[in-house]
C-alpha cells in the first residue's frame, strides 16, 4: 500500500469520526430540548393549575376569579399551535389581577393565602426561567444545524427542526417583588 493511499485512508476515518461525533452532538441537543421541553410544560401546567386553585378558593372577588380562571382553563385546554398565545393570556390575565400589592395581602390574609401566594409566586418565577433553558437549547441546536456539513450530511436526520417557545412571560410586579 502506498503511504498516499494510507493517508487518504487516516483522513476518511478522521472525518468518519468527526462527523459521528457533530452527529452524536446533535443528538444529544436534541435530547436537551425534549427534556428542556418537558420542564416548561410541567412549569406552564403548575403554573395553569395554582391560578385555577387560586381562582375557584374565594379568595379573590369575582370579576378577578373568572379571569384568572378563564385565562388558566385557556392554557391549559390549548392546542399546540394556539399554546404561546394562551400562556401569553394567562400572564396578562395574571398582571392584571396582581397589578397592585394590595390583591396579594388581600391573598394572603384569607385563611390559606399565604400558601397560595407562595405557590403562585414560586410558579410565575419559575416560568421564565424554565423558558430561557428551553430557548437556549434550541439556540444551540439551531446553530449546529446551519453548518453545512450538518446539512450536507443529512446529521439532523429527520428530527423537525427546533422551535423556540415564544410567549409574554413577565410575572406581575407585585410577585416578582416580594421574597419567597
Amino acid at each position: 500500500m502506498s503511504a498516499t493511499l494510507i493517508w487518504i485512508l487516516v483522513a476518511l476515518v478522521a472525518i468518519g469520526l468527526y462527523l459521528s461525533w457533530t452527529a452524536g452532538r446533535l443528538d444529544r441537543l436534541h435530547a436537551r430540548i425534549d427534556a428542556t421541553r418537558a420542564g416548561l410544560d410541567a412549569q406552564l401546567l403548575r403554573r395553569a393549575s395554582v391560578t385555577q386553585e387560586l381562582a375557584t378558593s374565594a379568595v379573590l372577588d369575582p370579576a378577578a376569579s373568572i379571569v384568572l380562571y378563564e385565562a388558566a382553563h385557556a392554557a391549559r385546554q390549548a392546542e399546540e399551535e394556539q399554546r404561546e398565545v394562551a400562556e401569553s393570556e394567562l400572564s396578562h390575565a395574571l398582571r392584571a389581577v396582581f397589578a397592585e400589592p394590595q390583591q396579594v395581602e388581600v391573598v394572603r390574609a384569607a385563611p390559606g393565602g399565604e400558601e397560595a401566594a407562595r405557590e403562585l409566586t414560586e410558579a410565575v418565577r419559575r416560568v421564565p426561567m424554565a423558558r430561557r433553558f428551553h430557548n437556549d437549547a434550541v439556540r444551540a441546536a439551531r446553530a449546529l444545524r446551519r453548518h453545512r456539513k450538518v446539512r450536507w450530511f443529512r446529521l439532523a436526520g429527520h428530527a423537525p427542526f427546533p422551535l423556540a417557545f415564544e410567549m409574554d412571560d413577565e410575572p406581575p410586579a407585585a410577585l416578582a417583588d416580594r421574597p419567597s
